[in-house]
């Protein structure tokens, strides 16, 4: 004799559990090796089925484990310097002459980014100074797989896989190709954006530019908050705008300190 309710009830857990098994995909697996890499690379791929295009899929499929990116994400040690110490080591005073000089070379640009975005030279410039030294180093890394490395790697994945998926956008956008080269953790152009600061931030045109570096860093403290003709040191309002470029205290105070020195107004 068939017991019915038993087997109404096997027969429903077993549907749910195929339900289930079919509307559930495995959250792709970090890890702090380059053994789970490409593991989790066809795990982040199934995952992103439907928030990502197969092509740019597919430029993600051909990244590699990228131990630059490790090496420097590990060694970040000079934010626990000192004020002074970090601004001797970051070569803050020859920032500054040079600075001075880029000011001047490039005076129309600089006028008109202010008067479209209320930021005046000094800030823009001693970010790009500290960033890639006015574009002398932009870094050799390719820009995928650093993206792709951080977002797989447990420290920070969270983050990283955002930017991730921002970086999948601007190769279907051609902004980004699989070919792409920057700083090791996935910045690119005069002053490093990171890919999701790119979507965001970016006014468009290669960033590897002079000029849509300058726009585009000046969109970004806009969009923080800056205040045209209000002063950027440490409790001014335009402070949090800095603050929000680099997370590091000895890097925002840096910062402020080279731009009022760059546009003349002493420390």
């Amino acid at each position: 004799m068939i017991d019915v309710k038993r087997c109404i009830t096997l027969t429903a857990a077993a549907l749910a559990a195929l339900a289930g098994g079919a509307g559930a995909v495995q959250a792709a697996q970090c890890g702090n090796t380059a053994a789970g890499f490409e593991n989790w690379k066809r795990e982040f791929s199934a995952e992103a089925q439907g928030r990502a295009s197969a092509a740019s899929l597919q430029a993600l499929a051909g990244t590699s484990y990228s131990t630059p990116t490790i090496a420097a994400d590990r060694g970040q040690h000079s934010f626990k310097l000192s004020l002074e110490q970090f601004m001797a080591k970051r070569g803050a005073a020859t920032i500054v002459s040079q600075g001075r000089k880029m000011k001047a070379t490039n005076a129309a640009l600089f006028s008109s980014i202010q008067q479209r975005y209320g930021v005046p030279a000094g800030p823009l410039i001693a970010i790009w100074g500290m960033e890639t030294g006015f574009g002398r180093v932009r870094g050799n890394v390719n820009t995928l797989s650093a993206v792709a490395t951080l977002a797989y790697d447990c420290r920070r994945s969270a983050y990283f896989t955002d930017q991730l998926y921002a970086a999948l956008q601007l190769v279907d956008r051609g902004v980004l190709t699989a070919s792409t080269r920057g700083a090791a953790h996935g910045e690119v152009g005069h002053t490093q954006f990171l890919p999701k600061n790119i979507l965001l931030y970016g006014t468009g045109g290669d960033l590897n530019n002079v000029g849509a570096a300058m726009t585009s860093t000046a969109n970004f403290l806009k969009g923080h908050g800056w205040q045209p003709g209000a002063g950027y040191g440490p409790g001014q309002p335009n402070f949090a705008a800095l603050q929000g470029w680099n997370a590091a205290s000895v890097y925002q105070q840096s910062l402020s300190i080279m731009g009022r020195q760059i546009d003349g107004g002493g420390e």
